[in-house]
């Protein structure tokens, strides 16, 4: 019976098997990859510090306290009364992250992608995603003052965390949002209609690139930004990124196993400059 039914699959289409014996089935010989994140640019990092000017294991950052020193009215003859002003200093000491690839001979030799190079490909991604949220949770979130919205943000959240920055004498030139944040935007009147805001760019293009005067830029919930955030920052004076070793990659080959991969590594560390220059707004 089983030869027989072998020799009826062959003579009917009807029994046929997609892939099988009768009927062609095509597999696509590209792969479709996941879409990019949208991170925060390194532009916007008040200083870069690259390997070059980390001599050591770690570097100190020296601030000048502002507003300590004073210049007071002096009577004629009388002695001038002396003052200074004060320094701060805080040190940062790269970390660092890695992720090490393995794949057999066997899939390198019969897969239907270079594997290796495709992993290599997404780690270099993981690391730029992991840089996003090291920004997020060692930089951003030690804002010296939180704006706490409702349900949805408003103009006078913004408003108010410029204000913030303003009192300390920074300018407000950058705004980062999530995605909830950016469609609660979308859906502020002042920021889509023409004779408000003076474009069209919120209806084309679904965003408007700047709201008084500073870039916004959204980031991805899936590289540590929270959803329902916002952070207003003054780029020249918020956070310093320190990078001991840019993303290497090492080659390696596990006879024993016998296995090929790769090893990649970061040394990086990332805080606040002056906490001051950056206010947070949260929503629920």
């Amino acid at each position: 019976m089983t030869e027989l039914k072998y020799v009826k699959e062959l003579l009917s289409t009807g029994l046929g098997t997609e892939g099988s014996l009768l009927i062609v089935k095509k597999i696509y010989d590209s792969l479709i990859d996941e879409t990019a994140k949208a991170l925060i640019p390194r532009s916007e990092c008040a200083i870069y510090l690259g390997p070059g000017d980390i001599p050591g294991s770690s570097v100190d950052i020296d601030l000048v306290t502002a507003n300590k020193m004073d210049v007071r009215k002096v009577g004629e003859g009388a002695e001038i009364p002396m003052d200074e002003t004060e320094y701060s200093s805080f040190n940062m000491k790269p970390v660092k992250w890695g992720v090490a690839i393995r794949i057999t001979r066997e899939m390198l030799e019969d897969g239907k992608w270079n594997l290796l190079q495709h992993n290599i490909k997404t780690a270099g991604k993981r690391f730029g995603e992991n840089e996003n949220s090291l920004i997020i949770s060692d930089a951003l979130d030690n804002a010296t003052n939180t704006v706490s919205g409702g349900a949805a943000i408003t103009i006078a959240n913004l408003t108010r965390a410029m204000q913030y920055l303003d009192d300390s004498d920074y300018n407000s030139t950058s705004l980062f949002v999530g995605m909830e944040v950016l469609n609660d935007l979308r859906n502020i009147d002042t920021f889509v209609e023409y004779n408000k805001v003076g474009n069209t760019d919120m209806l084309t293009k679904g965003f408007l690139g700047n709201v008084y005067g500073m870039n916004v830029m959204k980031v991805s919930t899936n590289a540590g930004m929270t959803t329902t955030t916002a952070f207003v920052t003054d780029k020249e004076q918020a956070y310093v990124i320190a990078e001991k070793r840019p993303v290497s990659m090492e080659q390696v080959v596990l006879p024993t196993f016998d296995m090929e991969g790769a090893v990649l590594t970061q040394r990086i560390k990332v805080r606040h400059l002056r906490a001051g220059a950056i206010a947070k707004i949260t929503t629920s």
